[in-house]
């Protein structure tokens, strides 16, 4: 999954990035309101964690420019916990509200949390025959024995059971995968999927020539 992190705090933009890449996801930032927006409205995220006290541009008036256009998830983040302003937040748009100083782990679950409603998905648990998905634990399992995957094959095989009965194209993994800072190979999502066939079973992706990829 790909997130922005909008946040002018640079020890806890750089520690947010760091923590999110670390569980495999691809991160973007930006630490000025006006560069976040720029980003959310021209990059397709999977979910946006955003802060309220910005330069240029707080986080209100992104939000609300924002919903003028996309729906992508949005977990606000927020030194102040009154009640007026989780309320504001919610009311302007925002799926989530945390307040700072905040624990990392606690982060993480709300954010597995919002990806997994804006796929319609209630539990963390995908099962696509004798494969299971565990999007808490990022693990797989195949007949009820662990499979051991890169972490961007598991990145690009959850992506795909998020998006179960649709074709995604290549372009949209990579678009969803690789953050602004990666430099890819045109090939690279054939190879994993390849990976993720060989340690899973062929019939499980399969291919729409011309199109992309697709879990039935």
């Amino acid at each position: 999954m790909r997130i922005l992190v909008v946040e002018d705090e640079p020890r806890l933009l750089h520690n947010l990035a760091k923590g999110l890449r670390e569980e495999g996801y691809a991160v973007d930032t930006a630490d000025a309101g006006d560069d976040g927006l720029y980003k959310a409205e021209n990059y397709d995220y999977d979910a946006i964690v955003l802060d309220v006290m910005l330069p240029r541009l707080d986080g209100w008036e992104l939000l609300e420019r924002l919903r003028n256009q996309k729906q992508t998830p949005v977990l606000m983040l927020t030194a102040r916990d009154a009640h007026q302003d989780r309320v504001r937040g919610l009311d302007t748009g925002a799926d989530d509200y945390l307040v700072k100083p905040f624990d990392l782990s606690e982060l993480l679950a709300r954010l597995r949390a919002l990806i997994r409603r804006s796929a319609g998905l209630a539990r963390p648990l995908i099962e696509m025959g004798d494969v299971v998905i565990d999007t808490r634990a990022r693990c797989i399992t195949r007949a009820g024995e662990s499979v051991t995957l890169t972490a961007r094959e598991y990145a690009i095989l959850e992506y795909l059971a998020l998006h179960r009965g649709e074709v995604v194209t290549r372009t949209a993994l990579y678009d969803h995968l690789f953050d602004e800072t990666d430099d890819t190979l045109s090939n690279l999502v054939d190879v994993h999927v390849f990976g993720i066939r060989k340690k899973l079973g062929r019939d499980l992706i399969a291919t729409r020539r011309g199109q992309g990829y697709c879990i039935e």
